[in-house]
């Protein structure tokens, strides 16, 4: 049920998400699986400019970005690099802290996220 439950949550973050930006489909997927990745992290707490924010409002916040990035954002890594690293007005650096105290740069959790993707694509699966 769990996963039954993340992959409807990765299908209508896909949907809202799609419509935002013109990249290739391929790309559109990936970005789509990163802000559901970030959405789904309903243990941890997403740090921006000094202030906590849960899941669903880094979510939020990372879809807006990337309708305000355009054409900037073309791929996956482009989203990374322009939505979901650093503030734009503060350029402070974005966090994710886990439950555990864990603070972990939010470029790296999703890099490695991105590569757990193309890891299963690689291998036939989503």
């Amino acid at each position: 049920m769990n996963k039954l439950k993340r992959v409807a949550t990765w299908m209508l973050f896909a949907l809202l998400v799609a419509p935002a930006f013109a990249q290739p489909g391929v790309e559109q997927q990936k970005i789509a699986y990163l802000i559901a990745s970030v959405g789904a992290l309903h243990d941890a707490s997403f740090i921006r400019n000094g202030a906590a924010y849960d899941a669903a409002r880094a979510a939020e916040h990372m879809r807006l970005k990337l309708r305000f990035a355009g054409d900037r954002v073309k791929t996956a890594e482009d989203f990374i690099t322009y939505c979901a690293t650093r503030s734009s007005m503060s350029g402070t650096r974005y966090t994710i802290r886990f439950h555990d105290g864990r603070v972990v740069d939010s470029a790296t959790f999703l890099r490695g996220k991105l590569a757990e993707y193309e890891a299963a694509a690689g291998h036939g699966r989503h």
